[in-house]
């Protein structure tokens, strides 16, 4: 059974950082890209980041050159480095993958405010 849980949610200030993970499980980590999302209240969740087989990374354009990517294929594990958040930044991430299916994590809230 395939699963996704991320963390390291939480309120940091304008310009702080924040470093989300997402565990997965249940499925052959190494074959497959993650994706990471996040969706502010009342907005469509949007895709941020694409991690690929060979730790390569695309971003979306409003977060590029602040938010970096990574996994770790041993540890099942992928990662979401976030720089100079803006309140504009706050919203609730969820990691993604699409095996035989398209599976998703509960999320993890990030609060940019001062």
């Amino acid at each position: 059974q395939v699963q996704l849980v991320e963390s390291g949610g939480g309120l940091v200030k304008p310009g702080g950082s924040l470093t989300l993970s997402c565990a997965a499980s249940g499925f052959t980590f190494s074959s497959y890209p993650l994706y990471w999302y996040r969706q502010a209240p009342g907005k469509e969740r949007l895709l941020i980041a694409s991690i690929f087989e060979n730790g390569g990374s695309h971003f979306a354009e409003f977060v590029r050159g602040r938010f970096t990517a990574s996994r770790d294929n041993a540890r099942k594990e992928v990662y979401l480095q976030m720089n100079d958040l803006t309140p504009e930044d706050t919203a609730l991430y969820v990691c993604n993958v699409l095996t035989d299916n398209n599976y998703w994590g509960p999320g993890t809230q990030v609060t940019v405010s001062s």
